[in-house]
């Protein structure tokens, strides 16, 4: 199984996950689809696809320079109207780019030209590398110019653009990644496409150079061919991507359905290390949601304690991991080793709102404080460093930066990686009471595991990048760290705080990475829920207001009042200010699956109606936009642009979780709130869409097989009545959000009969205090509990 990816070192093997991994009858255990497997399973019309220059579609990378260096601005191209960090990267390229649009497709077909279309986002490496080697190359752009018309798209931009073409690149490839490649006809049907490719020809493909010649040859000789079969391509993709259910259609067993999301699960856990593969390995916050859950419904059976050592487990290895900036704080992309050692070293926003939540979740189970930290670690990063001064997150930060200020050359992880001789020029103080001669570089060097040779396998840095350097990584406990130099436990945690604060105000010296500062409606939402559901659980009131002045900033400039309608992103400005592209991008689906879930989330933290309000109306907005009235389930795009030419359903959960996943937890949690039966149908007819993967492969969509437990188990409506600012209310509050609970949703009945709450659900008015006390109902199949006024009655109902 493997999660969408972004660039980096492994961009060549990024397969869909539904088609990466199989459940194999034989033996009951998941593997890889080959490509012939993979054709034969997903669109009718493979033959046909694989039969157009399909030597031409490679990916992945040999040898890619050393030099990222500065790049000349001789040019500038039309770029550079755009907001778009992305494609500022590229405004000053020779090649003639255009952004998605008219004025783009209007030129193609008045010169007869094939379009080439280059996909990818602003802190990508191999994006940055094709464009030192290939769009700053004066010839390559001359040969791009005369032959074809040149689009650049921002992928976070454009998720709709991104889909149709990745789906095609994977469909005649087997594989996909950033950047990518494709070769459209003028009415931007593909005909070839792939990932990276290099410059110069090597010995066993063709590069970047001969295959713009090539197809610019071909498409002169055999342009009705060209363009026949370009026809019949989008054809197949349309009909392979289909996913539709009738009205009689119902959701698969959930009992079943769970089981084989766990069994596929559990058979590709890895378990010294934690994960679900070898390597690389990923942060799959969608798979400790599911396993969680599965072990709440399972407490007492065997496989739910292993559905929750694996979840810890992991949990805790990629925390104590170089995958997690122990400097810096936060996580990077994904790990290259199956050691959660050496990462990626992007860091991108929606990475830390789910695992905030992930280890928000972990910590109200376990009780350990280590996750509890680990959470708030994550939300120190993001509210130091991806945080505008508006309000909203920005995107990511990049992986390559220069090591020095005087550098020419960017190298990947130069900003977060340490020589053993500069830990032992920053930390040169003795330690008193040690058993013997000790510095605290001594100290820090053996719990973090620094070698004066470098810690870095050499076959997880095959250019060099990180020669002679350490990535830091948890070698040793504090007991271990103690017992090594005859120290006590605190006297340790105490020096390597110490250090890790010194490293810090040194580290902040060095030039910093490319920061993306584009905010997305969707990361955004993702990171509301992950400041909302920390500042529940762990009782810090600034998360929930941090979360609030978030969903703040969405509705004030990521959201058209007089349409209802979303914004996909904006910009920071050079003054600081928030601007909107020119031509503002309307928001998809994930953008409003997201943010309701976060706007949810934020009411539970904080019990203001006014965010339960405007998740119901962007509800309603995204029913309205993307709801597929015949097959059900919802469309990623609301087809109001006619140059996207397939409109998908997203049916797998990556990096990102599914927007119809999503979409249907929210629905019913939202039924709940708003006394709305519809929805709840609604919710099972999108699930339902989905029954033949969730039947044979429910580990490419754990997200929707949590759905199809919240359908199954019928939540449990928590009011409290009482005052909020009061002490008896936060204590069962408190208790509420102390206990993990995989079926509940959380009200305040605070009196006020006008407010939404009291409007929607009527019973709420039956809800009154206990002897004068704060009092809290548990109801659920349309009854209630007797009423209690303490957290240990309250406790009792939660856990039956």
């Amino acid at each position: 199984m493997l999660p969408q990816l972004g660039c980096g070192r492994c961009l060549f093997v990024c397969f869909r996950r539904a088609a990466a991994s199989a459940w194999s009858a034989a033996g009951n255990r998941p593997r890889r689809l080959t490509v012939a497997e993979v054709q034969r399973r997903n669109y009718p019309n493979r033959s046909l696809i694989r039969t157009v220059f399909v030597t031409m579609a490679t990916g992945g990378s040999d040898e890619p320079p050393r030099s990222l260096g500065p790049k000349p601005k001789q040019h500038s191209n039309r770029l550079i109207n755009e907001k778009s960090p992305y494609l500022l990267q590229h405004a000053h390229n020779p090649v003639d780019w255009y952004p998605w649009g008219e004025e783009a497709f209007a030129k193609a077909k008045k010169e007869d030209k094939p379009i080439f279309l280059s996909v990818g986002y602003s802190t990508c490496h191999w994006c940055h590398v094709m464009e030192r080697e290939s769009f700053e190359n004066e010839e390559i752009g001359k040969i791009m110019n005369e032959n074809f018309v040149c689009i650049k798209v921002d992928r976070e931009e454009r998720p709709d653009v991104d889909k149709v073409y990745m789906t095609f690149v994977q469909a005649t490839s087997g594989g996909g990644g950033w950047p990518m490649s494709v070769w459209l006809t003028p009415d931007l049907k593909p005909f070839v496409g792939g990932t990276y490719f290099p410059p110069e020809d090597s010995f066993h493909r063709p590069g970047f150079k001969t295959v713009l010649r090539n197809l610019a040859e071909q498409w002169k000789r055999n342009k009705s061919g060209i363009t026949e079969r370009g026809n019949k391509i989008l054809t197949a993709l349309q009909r392979g991507v289909s996913v539709s259910a009738s009205k009689e259609a119902v959701p698969p067993p959930c009992p079943q359905v769970m089981e084989r999301c766990f069994q596929q699960l559990a058979h590709s856990y890895e378990d010294e290390y934690g994960g679900f593969r070898e390597s690389p390995k990923f942060p799959s916050p969608v798979n400790f949601n599911f396993l969680f859950r599965f072990w709440a419904l399972n407490k007492t059976g065997e496989k739910g304690a292993q559905a929750l050592q694996m979840a810890l487990h992991t949990l805790k290895m990629m925390a104590l991991g170089g995958i997690h900036d122990h400097i810096g704080q936060g996580f990077h992309r994904y790990s290259t080793d199956g050691r959660w050692h050496v990462p990626h070293f992007e860091k991108m926003l929606y990475d830390q709102g789910q695992l905030t939540v992930s280890y928000t979740e972990a910590y109200q189970i376990s009780g350990d404080q280590f996750f509890a930290d680990v959470a708030r670690d994550i939300l120190l990063y993001v509210s130091r460093d991806l945080s505008d001064q508006s309000g909203g997150f920005y995107s990511a930060e990049d992986a390559d930066s220069h090591p020095t200020a005087e550098s020419v050359d960017k190298r990947e992880g130069a900003f977060c990686v340490w020589t053993e001789q500069e830990i032992r020029q920053l930390l040169p103080d003795p330690v008193s009471d040690a058993a013997q001669s000790v510095t605290m570089a001594d100290v820090f060097a053996y719990h973090y595991g620094v070698k004066g040779s470098g810690n870095v396998d050499p076959a997880q840095d095959p250019h060099g990048e990180l020669e002679s350097k350490n990535v830091l990584i948890v070698r040793h406990s504090p007991e271990l760290t103690a017992t090594k130099f005859g120290l006590e436990v605190k006297k340790v945690k105490d020096i390597l705080s110490t250090c890790r604060k010194r490293l810090y105000e040194v580290r902040k010296q060095r030039p910093r990475p490319h920061l993306d500062s584009k905010m997305l409606a969707s990361w955004n939402g993702l990171m509301i829920s992950g400041f909302a559901r920390a500042g529940a659980v762990l009782g810090e009131k600034t998360y929930v207001q941090r979360a609030a002045q978030a969903a703040g900033f969405l509705r004030e400039h990521m959201y058209d009042s007089s349409s209802g309608r979303l914004l996909r992103s904006c910009y920071r400005g050079d003054e600081g200010a928030v601007e909107q592209a020119a031509t503002p991008i309307a928001g998809f689906l994930d953008d409003y699956a997201f943010v309701i879930r976060g706007l949810i989330d934020l009411y539970e933290a904080s019990f203001d109606e006014q965010w339960l309000e405007w998740a119901v109306k962007l509800q309603q907005k995204q029913d309205d936009l993307f709801w597929d009235t015949k097959g059900f389930a919802y469309f990623s795009d609301d087809a109001h642009d006619p140059s996207v030419l397939i409109r998908l359903k997203e049916d797998q959960d990556g990096a990102e979780p599914s927007g119809n996943a999503v979409a249907a937890s929210n629905l019913v949690r939202l039924a709940h709130f708003a006394n709305s039966p519809d929805w709840t149908n609604r919710s099972r007819q999108l699930v339902a869409a989905f029954e033949r993967l969730l039947d044979s492969m429910p580990m490419a969509l754990p997200e929707m097989v949590i759905a199809l437990m919240a359908q199954h188990h019928p939540l449990k409506q928590v009011v409290i009545r009482g005052e909020l600012e009061a002490s008896d209310t936060q204590e069962l509050i408190q208790c509420v959000n102390t206990h993990f609970v995989h079926n509940k949703i959380l009200l305040l009945a605070d009196g006020n009969s006008k407010s939404f709450l009291y409007r929607t659900l009527p019973f709420l008015s039956t809800v009154e205090l206990k002897d004068g006390k704060a009092t809290a109902y548990v109801c659920q199949n349309f009854s209630c509990s007797l009423p209690v006024t303490s957290a240990s009655e309250l406790q009792t109902l939660l856990i039956k």
